[in-house]
């Protein structure tokens, strides 16, 4: 398997497909870059270089104890764009993953190696309630998410995408077995104590100042459906900090919208990525 050893000895496993202008895609939490399988297909085909890693801690990487934040995430991701050499890159992340992108591009963006950047139901600016972020979620819910991780993350996996994730909880929803087994095999393929902290990171940190140091051109794309990372607090205010931010919101669609419905996703990232 590919992979590349960070300054700390933990070991990244990425996928590198084709040739042509290199797209990075970023993985939700606790998920792996298997969960980018739709997009990184369609892009492949249409002549790009896809690449895909799996987050310390997440998936084939290391089963991190330390470092499972968001300096160290967007530092490994660094060191793994010096190893591929990229230049021009479109980065797109989703949820935590889009955490990822806005503090990649804002510390390591420059030089030319970053063109672009997507977030995808992304969780900046800051999911936590707080006097400065009254529209945010109690600290109570990410209390339940580490108390549900602890007690039982086998059966926790299996109901995040049984449930709300995929909007499968929704009245009419086509539900898919074999999205939520998928789900589920990538979540334990992790580590529990790097998800544990995942938490802590994708769902307190504050991603303010770096939304406002991006200057490239940026897409944020977001489901008003997201039962994960709620819209309202989430998307439109992102957009607000971004110099060149295009704000798409996808009426009904949920948290995972790129693989409940990749066909409608994989076209408006085609077109921002070509234009």
């Amino acid at each position: 398997m590919p992979t590349i050893t960070t300054q700390d000895g933990t070991e990244i496993f990425y996928k590198d497909w084709g040739t042509g202008q290199p797209i990075v895609f970023h993985h939700g939490w606790p998920l792996s870059a298997d969960d980018w399988d739709a997009q990184m297909m369609f892009f492949v085909e249409r002549g790009y270089r896809v690449i895909a890693h799996d987050r310390r801690g997440h998936g084939r990487s290391t089963q991190t104890a330390a470092g499972n934040e968001m300096d160290t995430y967007a530092a490994d991701m660094a060191a793994l764009a010096r190893h591929l050499d990229l230049k021009g890159a479109v980065h797109v992340g989703h949820s935590t993953g889009g955490g990822e992108v806005a503090r990649y591009v804002a510390q390591h963006g420059g030089d030319g190696r970053v063109s672009k950047a997507v977030l995808i139901g992304a969780v900046p600016p800051v999911m936590v309630k707080s006097d400065k972020n009254p529209g945010g979620l109690p600290i109570e819910v990410f209390d339940g998410f580490r108390a549900a991780l602890v007690a039982n993350r086998a059966q926790f996996y299996r109901d995040v995408p049984a449930g709300p994730f995929y909007g499968f909880n929704r009245s009419g929803a086509k539900v898919s077995e074999g999205v939520i087994a998928n789900w589920w095999r990538q979540g334990m393929m992790g580590g529990a104590k790097a998800h544990y902290d995942c938490i802590k990171a994708f769902s307190e940190t504050d991603f303010t100042e770096d939304l406002k140091k991006i200057s490239v051109p940026t897409l944020v794309m977001h489901g008003d459906d997201d039962q994960i990372v709620p819209y309202a607090d989430s998307a439109p205010l992102s957009v607000k900090l971004l110099a060149k931010g295009t704000l798409k919101t996808y009426a009904g669609l949920p948290h995972g919208m790129c693989t409940t419905h990749p066909e409608i996703i994989n076209n408006d990232l085609l077109a921002f990525v070509k234009g």
